[in-house]
């Protein structure tokens, strides 16, 4: 079975196991404080342009965001995010766990707007019993979003400028950040995201890392008292410094993008290839995932080979799924799946 539905179905590059393999013997510091990770912060700090962020090393991206989002918020404060996000519908109300209300926005092929989060806002504290009701001060955002969209510089400066004056804080999840800034529809890069946004993550588990994320905390007003929440909410790592090595290498030599712009690559042939066909889409994805609307015959038999992610149906005969590329997918995979595809779709 060659599988294409997911990012984080290989294990880690061969140079982070190397280096673990390396230090294996080595005595370390626990959570987090060893030098490793002081390596790896350093790095991304440079990466960013932005010595006085900080950086935290998480195991996952749903951990990562609630154990962000309650240390940000106060307890009648919730996230505004879209209605397909990560935290409303792919992390079993972990937020909510947490006790705060995630508020859903409708979106557009992933996405939501600033005029929509100024509107959220504008209805709330109009309202004369807005006291009785959740308060929005987080602004959720995927960088790509789940439908594989990305956010624009524009958008964002949009959106910072809606969140400034509601006074809400901006927090990207950034899962796939890598993927989005390898595409070339995507204009923001870390400099950019560390001058605009509150805090944001660098997903690691799905682009290259064997597990972990890196948590940007860049307003100064975030940052006292976060490893206290770290350690509550069970993301204080007592092996931190494995987290450390891995984003270490992720960011030496520029690997990290490397891997990246990789995985666009191939996600680009595989949607010209489909695009040539004339295989319509659910969304028009400029990234790693591509959601075609095929046949059930074709999916049908395609399934005997491949492994793939069902979206939903689109009519009696027709269904979308998402194809994903990664940092590891191979170049005859891709390949193979594209000359199957072609067969069937003739047949």
């Amino acid at each position: 079975m060659i599988r294409f539905n997911s990012d984080y179905q290989e294990g880690a590059h061969p140079r982070i196991l190397q280096r673990m393999l390396q230090t294996n013997l080595e005595q370390h510091p626990g959570y987090g404080e060893d030098e490793c990770c002081a390596e790896a912060r350093a790095m991304i700090q440079r990466a960013c342009e932005a010595p006085e962020v900080d950086v935290h090393f998480l195991v996952g991206g749903t951990q990562t965001n609630f154990t962000f989002l309650a240390a940000a918020l106060r307890c009648y404060q919730g996230a505004v995010c879209a209605d397909t996000a990560h935290i409303a519908v792919h992390e079993t109300g972990s937020v909510e766990a947490t006790g705060h209300k995630v508020i859903t926005l409708p979106q557009r092929d992933g996405k939501i707007t600033a005029a929509q989060v100024d509107e959220c806002c504008l209805l709330h504290f109009s309202d004369g019993s807005h006291e009785h009701m959740v308060m929005p001060k987080v602004v959720y955002l995927s960088e790509s979003t789940e439908l594989g969209t990305v956010y624009t510089r524009a958008e964002l400066t949009e959106m910072r400028a809606v969140c400034d004056k509601w006074k809400l804080w901006l927090y990207v999840d950034g899962a796939r950040l890598g993927y989005a800034m390898a595409s070339e529809a995507c204009d923001v890069d870390l400099p950019f995201l560390a001058r605009t946004a509150d805090a944001f993550y660098i997903g690691g588990t799905k682009q290259g890392a064997l597990f972990g994320e890196a948590l940007v905390i860049v307003n100064d007003a975030l940052k006292p008292d976060f490893r206290y929440v770290l350690k509550q909410k069970g993301g204080m790592l007592a092996k931190g410094w494995l987290l450390g090595i891995q984003f270490s290498e992720l960011f030496r030599d520029g690997l990290y993008f490397e891997l990246s712009d990789h995985a666009q690559a191939l996600a680009m042939r595989l949607k010209a290839a489909l695009t040539e066909w004339n295989v319509p889409f659910l969304v028009d994805s400029p990234t790693n995932q591509q959601f075609p609307v095929l046949p059930d015959a074709v999916l049908d038999a395609l399934a005997e080979k491949y492994s793939f992610s069902e979206q939903q149906r689109v009519d009696a005969t027709h269904r979308a799924v998402r194809f994903c590329t990664s940092w590891a997918t191979q170049q005859a995979q891709l390949d193979a799946l594209i000359s199957d595809l072609r067969a069937l779709l003739e047949a």
